[in-house]
């Protein structure tokens, strides 16, 4: 019966090819505009570590002075490093990371290369494990790395490629400002979109190239990169022989992780927190009141706006422009189903039902949404096109993968089969004696 019912949309179709084209044309706007900022919507607010977001936690306290304190204010986006560190040797977590962004000079040892200028990351490591990083040689490096400031690095493939021509390079060793780096590991390729360990940049850019230990960094002044909010002098200390940021200084630049597996460890964790945060205020450190924070990965992201303004502006903007082309719809389908009404009323005089009237309406409207898809699917792939032309850090992300395809063909049909209701019901109630004696 549905191939029967297709067979007379086909011809529908025929008889009415400016009306039809007209419906395609609306229903294709429609999807087309839809997909386009559904699918960078969906680039941008999807989960970058769904195996674990639920047991990443970042940790934010409030260590700054009174001034400019402002009740029911956001702590901290970061964390000072007299803290962090404080954290990190309790170690309170399953597993837990401090680290900031760095900016290094590489001078490679294949002849023929100029140094370079690449992003690293200074962490601790457990951030290879928290994190899952996919390691393609050898692996990160041990507590003990950190405590004792070993001279140690894990570079990514592509700066493997580039300094070692590619191979097993652990072992090795890479200038790193001037300071020989061994080599514990090579990661395989990790792009996490966006850059959830670290949002006070560019969320939608590159990974670092270049991992190393934090303390290390600090011992060898090696230069930082990332944002910094300091409420006293920054210079703790001249003559500090880690680097001239202290580890008393006043000063938020640090990110710190924590993984905890069980709701139980979060509550317990954030009552740590509490108390470490009157313990300081007690000894003098903190001034403000206590308040203290524990974001997973998805509710930090959304704290910290990952997903741009104007994208879900434009989402909301499509998705009007969508029901404003079902609405054009609905009233073609309806004057072209009623032009029909002695055509109905003779297949109702001849025994149709009106179920089976009201489905081969339903049938018709399937078909015209299923072309509307097709066009709408064209239509998508020019705008997303035009995306990726912006100057905008996720463009490159805004690109159709098989769910989305598959999704602009079940959203074509379904809005099509909604347009179609209204038309189909008015259709299925023609009455077949007053067609008959009109004819």
């Amino acid at each position: 019966m549905f191939a029967y019912y297709f067979d007379l949309a086909l011809r529908s179709f025929k008889r009415n090819r400016a009306l039809t084209a007209l419906m395609v044309f609306a229903i294709a706007l429609g999807i087309g505009a839809s997909m386009t900022t559904l699918t960078v919507f969906r680039v941008l607010s999807g989960d970058p570590i769904p195996q674990k977001s639920n047991k990443l936690f970042y940790v934010q306290m409030d260590p700054a002075s009174m001034g400019g304190y402002k009740p029911g204010e956001d702590p901290e986006q970061q964390m000072a490093r007299y803290d962090s560190e404080a954290l990190l040797r309790e170690a309170r977590g399953d597993r837990q990371a401090m680290m900031t962004r760095g900016s290094v000079a590489v001078e490679p040892e294949r002849a023929g290369l100029d140094p370079m200028q690449v992003d690293s990351r200074f962490t601790t490591a457990d951030f290879f494990p928290m994190f899952e990083l996919p390691l393609l040689y050898g692996s990160g490096w041990s507590k003990t790395d950190d405590d004792s400031r070993a001279r140690v690095a894990v570079i990514t493939r592509e700066l493997n490629d580039k300094a070692f021509g590619g191979g097993n390079s652990v072992g090795k060793s890479i200038q790193v400002d001037e300071h020989a780096m061994r080599i514990v590991g090579v990661l395989d390729t990790w792009q996490p979109k966006p850059t959830f360990y670290d949002v006070t940049g560019d969320h939608f850019g590159e990974a670092e190239q270049i991992y190393m230990p934090f303390l290390t960094s600090r011992a060898l002044d090696m230069q930082t990169s990332g944002n910094m909010n300091c409420w006293d002098d920054p210079v703790e200390a001249k003559d500090d022989p880690e680097g001239n940021l202290g580890v008393n200084a006043a000063c938020a630049w640090l990110q710190y992780w924590v993984e905890l597996d069980t709701p139980a460890k979060v509550a317990d964790y954030r009552r740590y927190l509490v108390n470490y945060s009157d313990q300081q205020r007690a000894a003098g450190r903190f001034q403000r009141p206590t308040n203290v924070a524990l974001s997973d990965v998805m509710t930090w992201l959304d704290k910290n706006q990952t997903v741009p303004n104007d994208v879900r502006l434009q989402l909301w903007l499509s998705i009007g422009f969508l029901l404003v082309c079902l609405l054009n719809t609905v009233g073609l389908l309806l004057a072209k189903f009623l032009r029909r009404s002695g055509e109905i009323g003779v297949r109702r005089a001849l025994g149709a039902s009106r179920q089976a009237i009201f489905a081969q309406c339903l049938v018709e409207a399937g078909t015209i949404g299923l072309a509307g898809g097709l066009l709408g699917l064209a239509l998508a792939a020019l705008g997303l096109w035009a995306v990726r032309q912006q100057p905008a850090a996720y463009a490159p992300l805004a690109t159709l993968d098989g769910t989305m395809l598959v999704a602009t063909f079940v959203l074509a049909i379904v809005s099509s089969l909604l347009a179609g209701l209204l038309p189909a019901w008015r259709a299925c109630q023609v009455a077949p004696a007053i067609q008959l004696k009109s004819q």
